[in-house]
């Protein structure tokens, strides 16, 4: 049997239960909240923050060490990093993913879902837990929520920045992005959404991970779980969050970085056009170190995460 709490800060505090003290303090300050469920071991099974607004942001929150702190893409969750969750936390790293609102197991919002809302969902996560010093590694979408976390919020509490196959500058066709992708590609995507979301979801992945190549090894596995993944979200979150990791423009924030940061993107990535993403957020990063993948996905951080994993670890301990 599990037992479920839904305390003040003060509450907690005086119990000192979930996270200790010094971070439930912090915490109270700032006007957050804290849940949890625990198991017949009384240790934590599901945690979640409670925005300024009412949302409970869902977040696993593994190990001891230095925090990494992982960024979804859409329309997945936290699971979206299971391969470099568990790899992270053997090589000694505290690990830490959300699921952004509106996905996963977060309240399914029908405001909020745009990217200023997602910096500041991230910044009270990262207060809620005191994280200091820590790695933000964003993957596609939760690249963009990165750099604008960075923009809005500073590095006060950032180490590093790691953004994967990420959306900025910014994705759709203007004229001051010549290079972009035309508008009617998003509103395809929103029509998907909106028309049949589950079909849609399914029919994505094979450009998503490079699986419509020709000799590419189908895992039917990895298909299922993005499947999965996309459809335990709310179906107004993710047809806003079209708009949010298409229309906004990161450039400012990409210049507001000023930790190491480390770009990576795959060359053939369908899905978000290295072109006109990580070629220029290199650019516009001060000291950014950019790799390209030749020939890898948008989502390549599950179809060779050996790969992805052995290049992060190489950046974060400061060897890349």
């Amino acid at each position: 049997m599990s037992s479920s709490s839904n305390e003040s800060f003060g509450a907690l505090t005086r119990r000192q239960l979930v996270l200790g003290g010094a971070a439930l303090t912090i915490a109270a300050a700032s006007g957050f909240a804290i849940s949890s469920e625990r198991n017949e071991q009384g240790e934590r099974a599901m945690t979640f923050i409670t925005t300024k607004d009412g949302t409970q942001i869902y977040y696993k929150d593994w190990g001891k060490g230095q925090p990494i702190v992982f960024s979804h893409g859409w329309p997945l969750t936290g699971d979206d990093w299971d391969n470099q969750m568990l790899f992270f936390l053997s090589q000694g790293y505290r690990v830490i993913a959300h699921d952004r609102r509106g996905h996963g197991r977060s309240t399914q919002t029908w405001t909020g879902n745009e990217m200023d809302t997602y910096a500041d969902d991230l910044a009270a996560l990262t207060a809620a837990l005191d994280l200091k010093d820590a790695i933000h590694v964003g993957h596609s979408t939760g690249g963009g929520e990165v750099a604008r976390y960075l923009g809005r919020h500073g590095s006060k509490r950032v180490a590093k920045a790691v953004l994967i196959g990420a959306v900025p500058p910014i994705m759709v066709k203007t004229a001051a992005n010549p290079g972009g992708l035309p508008m009617d590609v998003f509103d395809g995507i929103r029509a998907g959404v909106a028309n049949n979301r589950a079909e849609f979801y399914r029919d994505i992945t094979l450009p998503f991970y490079g699986y419509n190549r020709p000799g590419a090894k189908i895992s039917e596995g990895i298909r299922q779980h993005w499947w999965l993944q996309g459809m335990m979200g709310g179906i107004k979150a993710h047809y806003d969050c079209v708009k949010a990791f298409s229309e906004t423009d990161f450039t400012e924030d990409l210049k507001k970085i000023d930790v190491p940061t480390l770009i990576m993107h795959g060359d053939d990535d369908q899905i978000v056009p290295i072109a006109d993403s990580a070629l220029l957020s290199a650019k516009l990063v001060k000291g950014a170190k950019l790799k390209v993948y030749p020939g890898l996905p948008h989502g390549m951080c599950s179809t060779h995460p050996d790969v992805i994993n052995a290049d992060l670890l190489a950046f974060i301990k400061g060897a890349t």
